[in-house]
């Protein structure tokens, strides 16, 4: 698996006609390669003479995770595979993660050579996944529904309790049911900081007539999923149906958009015409979603801004939201496939029609 994915870098260095790639991410290292410390780099050759670099500490674990591939063992790493790359012509370099110091390093090492920027073309081979990653992100997001599930049978969600004590709450959950770790910090946001998209939990208690909005997700074996929900606490106030309305049918929207060869801009735009038509244009501040992999967002990015278009095993979130200051907002979001041969394939299960919630 990982061998295939090095070959497909590989011949997209042959077909720039560059010798090498110094690839320093290391989310970009674990894709290529399968490994999980916390320090390492990789030469991809366009020769398949690769070379995984690491440090003492990672010595057993590298030869246990990366057996294919030869090894180098250093602590200043990058300075010692940038030594194994002398007398190579043309290499590539990260420069989405390179330094400026790191690049100067680079040329200071390889007099004569030329460096030339392979801009973020790891990340774009990421974006496609493979049948077993599309399996890995399922889990994690089956983990996340059922953590909600639970919180949600034993009352977990109620007011009075403070976001943050909810928050904790399902983290727990989370991680007791097998969770490596969490995705990102899990947002719980009550009443007007519903408004507020990255709200980080308070010791705001909930209350009668609160929007709130979960967002939330957990990595297995590296791989992230990504949710949100919104609920009402008591008795919904019209307004409060009117905007859940809304951005409940533009999800809708959006998720219907997404198919084999649609534009990322054209995937946001149908759903953000619908939030527009209904008077809701300036609530709605963030793009409709991202992809969803080794880390909680990569490509694709659908948004007014994206460029691209959808191909199959793509897994993306479709997150529309409208949010009123000093009144609150509603977010709903799913974790899909793009296929090719049907429609998306969804993963996060949580139902999304309007839920109260006991306001006692």
């Amino acid at each position: 698996m990982h061998a295939a994915r090095r070959d497909r870098l590989r011949r997209l260095l042959q077909e720039r006609a560059l010798d090498a790639a110094l690839v320093t991410s290391l989310t970009n290292v674990r894709y290529l390669t399968g490994f999980t410390g916390s320090n390492a780099a990789l030469i991809v050759a366009a020769d398949g003479a690769d070379l995984l670099g690491t440090d003492g500490r990672y010595a057993i674990q590298s030869e246990r995770e990366v057996p294919d591939v030869e090894r180098l063992i250093e602590r200043k790493t990058v300075a010692a595979l940038t030594t194994k790359l002398a007398g190579r012509e043309s290499i590539g370099y990260e420069s989405h993660v390179v330094t400026v110091d790191g690049l100067e390093a680079m040329r200071d090492g390889l007099p004569g050579a030329r460096l030339v920027s392979l801009a973020e073309a790891v990340e774009e081979l990421r974006a496609i996944k493979d049948p077993g990653e599309i399996e890995l992100v399922r889990t994690a997001c089956a983990l996340a529904d059922r953590a909600l599930a639970e919180l949600l049978a034993e009352g977990g969600i109620r007011a009075g309790r403070t976001e943050r004590e909810i928050g904790l709450d399902l983290d727990f959950r989370m991680l007791k049911l097998g969770a490596e770790a969490l995705s990102f910090e899990t947002i719980v946001a009550s009443g007007p900081h519903s408004a507020i998209p990255h709200h980080s939990p308070t010791d705001r208690t909930v209350q009668r007539g609160d929007f709130l909005t979960l967002d939330f997700g957990v990595t297995h074996e590296g791989y992230h999923s990504d949710m949100t929900r919104t609920y009402v606490i008591g008795e919904p106030a019209d307004w409060q149906r009117e905007v859940y309305g809304v951005v409940a049918e533009a999800q809708r929207i959006g998720r219907e958009a997404l198919a084999v060869g649609a534009d990322v801009v054209a995937v946001d735009r149908a759903a953000r015409d619908l939030i527009d038509s209904a008077g809701y244009a300036e609530a709605f501040g963030h793009g409709l979603g991202h992809g969803v992999g080794l880390e909680i967002h990569e490509a694709p990015m659908m948004g007014p801004t994206g460029t691209g278009t959808l191909s199959g095993l793509m897994p993306v979130t479709v997150e529309p939201g409208v949010y009123l200051e000093g009144r609150g907002g509603v977010r709903i979001e799913d974790t899909l496939v793009v296929r090719a041969d049907g429609p998306p394939d969804l993963l996060t299960m949580t139902p999304k029609d309007l839920t109260v919630l006991p306001a006692h």
